[in-house]
């Protein structure tokens, strides 16, 4: 006869079970964590060259630049956060101070660091962060960090900008958006006007075919006319502009009066002109009389346009909603501070590091003298990473995103053509393991070999590492695209739209969050690959960036590989680590384009 086991025994032994493998995942989670934090905290060390700070200088920082900003992120919160924030800020230098002393004392000295060091990484920093996640869901703190935000990515976009007049012609651009670009604007306006009076009038002009075979066609014909006579003109023509005044009126203009008006229809008339004057006189004023830093004059205006049009459209909705003013103070706020300490570390004299990592780094050219570690330089692989990785994301995006369109939309379940289109996924997801090496040899028997695309050329550089992660970009867009519900597909048909109209107007916008999200990953992927590279016969030293798609480059990778095998001590470890901290810069920049490109797609669905 059964009987009844009781199910104690079970619950407890699950529990504990449970427990357990929660506490297992969550020091491996603590472990990874701790040991990344370890690695970018001595490479920061290394490429500031923090060892040589005296503990004056970090004190002077600390007062004039740390605490004024964790005093305004504190502004609004309430006081159980600001209780906790200066009892971990004041524990953890009574706590520092000690424990550090009696390692040293009675263990062993701890090569590269000061507890000084170690307070600030394992406190300051922390608390920083918990003050500024605080900070930003107040009023206040929300309008100073959305400032900030936004001269950051103003800045990083003009520097983008910058990087690719470098690579490209500028006069070819001047010439194509004058004798191209321009007349089609004006042609595409007048004609619209002209549809508009004939309609008002009472004129039976069909709208479809007005638009389609007047607009689309007359606008597409001079567009292609105007960009042929630029190609024909820029053989031919003598003399040109200087570079200011091309792109005051080929790049500043046009970005002017597309904020004036864009302002203008948001809120009035009135509002829209003073953004725009301040866009251009930002602009063109700091242009015309300043050089930042690393920048020509050419890269000042395309910096400080990049900065004015966000920076100058958010203050003014932030004057119009009125709530919060006292946030606009926060760049401001780090800017005095930075000064300050500045002033005070010059006038008393203090002992500051000498960092590895400053303007001549970035701005240099690179070398391998073991001798002349100072002067190495960071300036063409720079530029090449960016030329790189920029190509990479448009043609993995394209080919990605079309083919996974492709396989979930367009191709039957049974059949021949579902065998065929199964086949294709099976191959996919296995090219996704495949080694990055073998994709260096596909990329030079095809584009270097076969295509003629030149040996180490940045377009060669590009198609490979786009066959390298286009496994990733087509299985999670296919997931993206799975992802959507089949009622809106079947609601869109329903409604009259074609399997191209409901692919576009409502699969791709709904998928579009998820579509990123792999290609962040992805890119995630490419911008350190080394052996692809290798194998296509980039130059690991490049002394002057890329002129053109066709030419030679070097990567912030390749360089990177060839400083860490230098003998001298001073490359293997400031240099390297100088150029690992860019390397990341330019990742969590590219990272966070992506990441809010993605963010507005969530919102709008």
């Amino acid at each position: 006869m059964a009987t009844e086991s009781p199910g104690n025994e079970f619950g407890r032994v699950s529990r504990l079970r449970g427990q357990l493998f929660e506490s297992v995942t969550f020091a491996a989670s603590i472990t990874g964590i701790l040991a990344l934090a370890a690695l970018l905290i001595y490479v920061t060390i290394d490429a500031f060259d923090l060892e040589a700070a005296s503990p004056e200088w970090l004190l002077v920082y600390f007062v004039t630049l740390v605490l004024p900003y964790i005093g305004f992120c504190l502004y609004e919160t309430d006081r159980a956060i600001q209780r906790r924030t200066a009892l971990i800020l004041a524990g953890g230098l009574v706590i520092t101070a000690v424990v550090f002393t009696a390692v040293e004392a009675f263990v062993r000295p701890i090569p590269g660091l000061t507890w000084q060091l170690v307070y600030l990484f394992l406190f300051v920093v922390p608390v920083a962060g918990y003050v500024t996640v605080a900070g930003s869901n107040t009023p206040t703190g929300a309008v100073g960090f959305g400032l900030l935000g936004r001269i950051a990515g103003g800045a990083a976009l003009g520097l983008w900008l910058f990087i690719i007049f470098v690579v490209f012609d500028l006069q070819m651009y001047f010439l194509v958006y004058t004798v191209g670009v321009f007349p089609t604007a004006l042609v595409w306006y007048a004609v619209r006007r002209w549809n508009v009076a004939a309609r008002l009038a009472g004129s039976r002009v069909d709208r479809d075919a007005a638009e389609l075979l007047t607009t689309r066609v007359l606008v597409g014909a001079v567009g292609v006319v105007g960009t042929a006579g630029a190609v024909v003109l820029r053989g031919s023509l003598p003399v040109y502009p200087t570079d200011l005044i091309m792109l005051a009126w080929s790049l500043v203009a046009p970005v002017t009066a597309v904020t004036t008006v864009l302002t203008a229809r948001r809120y009035d008339r009135r509002r829209g002109v003073l953004v725009g004057a301040a866009v251009l006189l930002v602009a063109l004023g700091g242009g015309f009389g300043l050089s930042v830093g690393a920048l020509s004059q050419n890269g000042a205006v395309l910096l400080l346009l990049g900065v004015s049009v966000p920076t100058a459209t958010y203050l003014n909705r932030v004057w119009r909603a009125d709530e919060g003013r006292a946030g606009l103070a926060l760049p401001l706020l780090i800017v005095a501070g930075a000064l300050a300490g500045a002033v005070l570390v010059q006038t008393f004299g203090i002992q500051s590091p000498d960092p590895w990592l400053d303007l001549s780094y970035i701005r240099g050219t690179p070398t391998t003298q073991t001798t002349q570690a100072r002067s190495a330089g960071l300036f063409p692989a720079i530029v090449g990473s960016v030329l790189l990785i920029t190509l990479t994301a448009l043609i993995s995006f394209v080919l990605g995103v079309g083919t996974a369109v492709f396989l979930e939309e367009y191709t039957r379940d049974s059949g021949v053509i579902g065998a065929i289109s199964r086949l294709i996924q099976v191959n996919i997801a296995n090219l996704a393991a495949v080694p990055s090496v073998v994709y260096g040899l596909l990329g030079l028997a095809v584009f270097v070999n076969f295509a003629g695309f030149g040996v180490g050329t940045a377009i060669s550089a590009s198609l490979t590492l786009s066959l390298l992660i286009l496994p990733i970009t087509v299985i999670s867009a296919q997931e993206a695209i799975r992802s959507i519900p089949d009622e809106l597909r079947d609601g869109s048909l329903a409604m009259g739209a074609t399997r191209w109209q409901t692919t576009k107007n409502v699969v791709l916008p709904e998928a579009m969050p998820g579509i990123l999200t792999g290609i962040i990953l992805a890119l995630g992927r490419a911008i350190g690959e080394t052996a692809p590279l290798i194998m296509i016969g980039m130059a690991t030293i490049a002394f002057s960036p890329p002129s053109g798609l066709f030419s030679q480059l070097s990567a912030m990778p390749m360089l990177i590989y060839s400083w860490a095998n230098n003998p001298s001590p001073e490359f293997r470890f400031g240099v390297v680590a100088a150029g690992v901290l860019t390397l990341l810069s330019v990742l969590l920049a590219m990272n966070a384009t992506a990441i809010i490109i993605r963010n507005k797609y969530e919102r709008d669905a």
